[in-house]
């Protein structure tokens, strides 16, 4: 687990966002790195709970976006990373 992100005191309460199940640092990595470092883990995530990506490859929005519709998973927040790139959470549906 990294902890280098926001804490939840930047972030500020979001409603329907439990602490994540993991957090995936992929920041430095370009497309398609990100996305597969998230299919990768997702597989452990319980559906219901979520998991955290950070990146930042441009693609990374509408990728993380797109893998999400396509899988019929939920894009929970999307929020800019102080040191630069996003942080994407992402919950298990099914």
């Amino acid at each position: 687990m990294t902890t280098d992100g926001p804490s939840g005191a930047e972030t500020g309460p979001d409603r329907g966002i439990v602490a994540p199940a993991g957090t995936l640092d992929s920041r430095g990595r370009r497309c398609p790195l990100p996305i597969i470092d998230l299919a990768r883990a997702f597989g452990s995530v319980v559906p219901g709970d979520t998991i955290t990506l950070w990146a930042d490859d441009p693609a990374a929005g509408p990728d993380v976006a797109a893998w999400c519709r396509l899988r019929g998973q939920e894009l929970v927040a999307v929020r800019a990373l102080p040191a630069g790139g996003e942080e994407f959470v992402i919950r298990r549906l099914a």
